[in-house]
């Protein structure tokens, strides 16, 4: 298995579920799709920015497939305001149950992502043997 391809996979699973939980919490609080719910989330993207500049993970944490460096999740975490920022922004004006809903669906996305791994190793897996034919 390439750890290379797990690495890009379990990124932007983070970065999915990230936005997805962003969302998810706006719209459980009430708050509905508008420039402020935007540019809110663009802050806290550019926080988490700063912040995983000055990160400085020491360890590892473990998953199914071997190692996942930490450095490299909390380094692209930031992603995941930004693009709820912009589905937030693709659907202005959307009811508060209706952001709480578009969280649910791009945390979905990171989930069906996530699940796919082993599909996506097959496909690389038979475009390396093609390729080498």
């Amino acid at each position: 298995m390439d750890r290379g391809l797990d690495a890009v996979v379990m990124r932007g699973t983070v970065v999915l579920l990230a936005a997805g939980l962003l969302l998810v919490v706006a719209g459980t609080a009430g708050v509905a799709g508008s420039f402020a719910l935007v540019a809110a989330l663009v802050a806290v993207g550019v926080a988490l920015f700063l912040v995983a500049e000055r990160f400085d993970a020491t360890g590892d944490a473990a998953t199914d497939g071997g190692r996942l460096d930490l450095r490299a999740v909390v380094a692209d975490l930031w992603l995941g305001p930004f693009l709820a920022a912009a589905v937030g922004g693709f659907y202005l004006g959307a009811s508060a149950g209706e952001v709480q809903a578009l969280g649910g669906l791009v945390g979905l996305v990171g989930m069906l992502n996530y699940f796919l791994r082993p599909f996506y190793h097959l496909v690389y897996g038979l475009a390396r043997r093609v390729a080498s034919l």
